[in-house]
């Protein structure tokens, strides 16, 4: 039930029918008591730096979740960014501060990083190839970063945007170990495929599967199908693995935190989600 003290929070993006944030947030919010929404809002783009400063001038507005295509220019819109949005370039998660001030984090890739250390999958000190430098593989790079990596590799076809993320990394974190230009998936601890390969059939294989170790830990972001045919070919190998919805379910617990909501865990979100 929405009332008068309910808290809302904004999803925003353009357009708006694939959001499965309200089906996860909202029925957690009503089995646990909280009275706060998720409500979708579609917001196109030459429309929204005005309506996400005017969309906070609302006495019951909480905050905002932030997805595609705003994620990048909500940066320039904001009072204070972490470090996890600066080095992606991008934000997902609004709030409004005690002093009015609007404050933006990134979530992704902490979700990526929640779930892999979940599995049993050390990070601190290990070595990491990322393919794939946009918006998702810069998010999850910041978080293998914060928790501790020793190299991080990095690998997109468009040579000016891994550079972008190696220049923002080495910004933030000086002492990492990062290179560029090579997906060769040799000799590391940790393989991400953060690039849209395997949305659609038909599609290459995101890095040379014959090249990766059974002891190589590989995380995927596609989630239009859980086990894709990069997962089902390194499955084969034997390397233990993360689906791409285990990054959405799992960075949804640090976004309840970031809001100041009672959190949960990612199977208890899966358990009540109404996905369909």
């Amino acid at each position: 039930m929405i009332t008068g003290t309910t808290k809302l929070i904004a999803h925003l993006g353009y357009p708006t029918e694939s959001f499965k944030a309200p089906l996860i947030y909202n029925p957690y919010f009503e089995m646990n008591g909280i009275d706060a929404v998720v409500v979708p809002m579609g917001c196109r783009p030459q429309d929204y730096p005005a309506f996400l400063k005017l969309l906070f001038r609302l006495s019951n507005i909480h905050g905002a979740l932030i997805t595609m295509p705003h994620k990048i220019s909500t940066m320039a819109l904001l009072d204070e960014t972490s470090t996890h949005a600066k080095v992606a370039g991008s934000c997902n998660a609004v709030r409004l501060g005690s002093d009015g001030r609007l404050i933006g984090d990134m979530f992704d890739g902490e979700g990526f990083v929640r779930g892999v250390l979940r599995k049993g999958k050390k990070v601190e000190g290990a070595r990491a190839l990322i393919a794939g430098a946009g918006g998702v593989g810069s998010a999850i790079a910041a978080s293998l970063a914060q928790a501790g990596v020793d190299h991080l590799a990095i690998f997109d076809a468009n040579e000016t945007t891994a550079t972008a993320l190696l220049d923002r990394l080495k910004k933030y974190y000086p002492q990492l170990e990062v290179t560029v230009g090579s997906a060769d998936p040799e000799g590391f601890d940790i393989v991400v495929n953060a690039t849209p390969l395997g949305m659609r059939r038909g599609d290459p294989l995101p890095i040379d599967i014959d090249r990766i170790s059974p002891s190589t830990f590989v995380g995927e972001v596609v989630m239009t199908k859980e086990i894709t045919p990069f997962l089902e070919a390194v499955r084969a190998r034997g390397c233990a693995f993360q689906v791409g919805t285990d990054m959405l379910f799992e960075q949804i617990p640090a976004y309840l935190e970031f809001f100041e909501f009672p959190t949960t865990t990612a199977d208890n979100l899966r358990a009540i989600a109404k996905l369909g």
